[in-house]
Formats: C-alpha cells, sequence, structure tokens
C-alpha cells in the first residue's frame, strides 16, 4: 500500500486519467474529489463488498439450481425406468 502526505488542494494523479483531491479535512474526516473518465467506476470499499458478496452467492445459486435439475432430470428418468419395466 502506498502512504501519503497531502494538504487540502493537493492532488494525487493515477493511472494518467484519475485525479484524487484532498477537498477538506474535518477532524477525522477526509473530503475527496475524484475526476476520471465516464466509463471507470468508483465505488466505496463497503458497497464494492456488498456487490462481490452478492455476486459470489448468485454464482453458488446459479451452480445449485443447475445442479438440482441435472438430479432432477436423472431422477426422473430413473422413475421412467421403474415404471416401464413395472409395465412387462
Amino acid at each position: 500500500m502506498l502512504y501519503l502526505t497531502r494538504k487540502v488542494g493537493d492532488s494525487v494523479v493515477i493511472d494518467d486519467n484519475i485525479e484524487v483531491t484532498v477537498v477538506e479535512v474535518r477532524g477525522k474526516t477526509v473530503k475527496l474529489g475524484f475526476t476520471f473518465p465516464e466509463d471507470v467506476q468508483v465505488l466505496r470499499r463497503e458497497l464494492y463488498d456488498r456487490i462481490q458478496e452478492e455476486n459470489r452467492s448468485a454464482a453458488v445459486s446459479e451452480d445449485l439450481i443447475r445442479h438440482l435439475g441435472t438430479v432432477g432430470s436423472s431422477d426422473k428418468t430413473v422413475s421412467e425406468k421403474k415404471s416401464d419395466s413395472s409395465d412387462d
């Protein structure tokens, strides 16, 4: 992690197209301003973490649904086989 000391009005440039400026410091709170291209997504860490967790949960649910669908199809085939053999 890079640590920098900045004063109000000072900026940091990231990758030639993102600028972070210290706008205000009040007690333990720092207000930052960001200038970045429209195609860049900037999220607060807690929001980013929540989105990632929801994406992981959705992927697990989707895998489970897919798996249950496969198991259900297999069970149906087994049931049909039992039904077919009992008809004899």
